[in-house]
């Protein structure tokens, strides 16, 4: 018998779903939370950002966290770094990959970013030099990779020249995200197969949102051309301000029973990441997005209603 397709998820809640929230999760909180998704059998967990304090006070305590999770061997811990000086001050806690983030869409990286995709695209070739010399792997995050809530369609062509220039400088793996929800199934299949072509897709996640509620379908054409990593955040949490009206990335726990029952295997332990989305709303005040978490598991057993005639 053949084995069941690996599916590898990474999760990212801890930076992009708590930086889209109001309220600040004490740091201790943060920690406790990383250190129980660390025991459901995710690949990799993206655990902060080292942004500016004043432009993202909900991660105001990157250090803090970074430098006090327990880390599992088996797990890639992952930190967002915008620029060099973020890249330097995550540096001498020695994260295992540095995520660096640029929009393919002009309109997008100048409301994103306050920079042209040239100037992104120079700055972040220091970064990638300074983590060639610490020996740490670097993943790009290519924002509105499959549509810009300004300028429309964003072509294929342009997505996969962004992608050659950085794995010209050295970078290990790229991320095409879907920062806007506007990626539809037929698209993801068709650039899934186009990234074939060229490179091995062991290199390629895709990230999606489920603004237009076609999260889990895109995820699943991805699967099916092949793809094996994901991106996917805790209760469906997170959001993207520079895309109007963004809902949050699809949900990990159900991303991880849909996959199941289609008969890949995720490594997942379900139940840790429902009791972590339970733990998770409590934290944030309000009820996340996720569906499996309300509903239960496709076969969950409840007790039968009594109806009085």
């Amino acid at each position: 018998m053949n084995p069941r397709p690996r599916i590898h998820l990474t999760e990212v809640a801890p930076r992009d779903g708590l930086q889209a929230e109001a309220c600040f999760v004490p740091s201790a909180d943060k920690i406790a939370l990383i250190d129980m998704l660390s025991r459901s059998g995710l690949a990799k967990i993206e655990v902060t950002s080292f942004v500016s304090p004043q432009a993202i006070p909900a991660l105001a305590d990157a250090d803090a966290v970074l430098g006090t999770i327990h880390r599992a061997p088996e797990i890639i811990y992952t930190v967002l770094v915008p620029n060099l000086r973020g890249a330097e001050r995550a540096l001498p806690l020695r994260p295992d990959e540095f995520n660096l983030v640029m929009s393919v869409s002009e309109s997008h990286n100048r409301a994103n970013l306050r920079r042209s995709c040239e100037e992104s695209f120079s700055a972040l070739r220091e970064v990638v030099a300074l983590a060639r010399t610490a020996d740490i792997a670097i993943n790009v995050s290519l924002s509105t990779a499959f549509g810009c809530p300004y300028e429309g369609e964003v072509a294929q062509a342009r997505v996969l020249d962004w992608a050659w220039q950085f794995f010209d400088l050295g970078v290990d793996s790229i991320a095409l995200c879907d920062t806007t929800g506007m990626a539809y199934p037929a698209q993801v299949s068709t650039i899934s197969a186009a990234w074939a072509r060229r490179w091995p897709l062991e290199t390629l996640t895709l990230h999606f949102h489920n603004t237009r509620g076609m999260g889990l379908a895109n995820v699943l054409a991805g699967a099916a051309a092949g793809v094996r990593r994901f991106d996917a955040s805790l209760g469906g949490l997170g959001g993207c301000p520079y895309a109007p009206g963004a809902t949050g990335n699809v949900c990990t726990e159900d991303v991880a029973h849909m996959l199941e029952l289609q008969g890949y295997d995720c490594g997942i332990d379900i139940d840790i990441l429902l009791a972590a989305s339970e733990r998770l709303q409590k934290l944030v005040g309000h009820e996340v997005p996720g569906q499996i978490l309300k509903a239960g598991r496709r076969l969950e057993r409840r007790p039968a209603a009594i109806v009085k005639r």
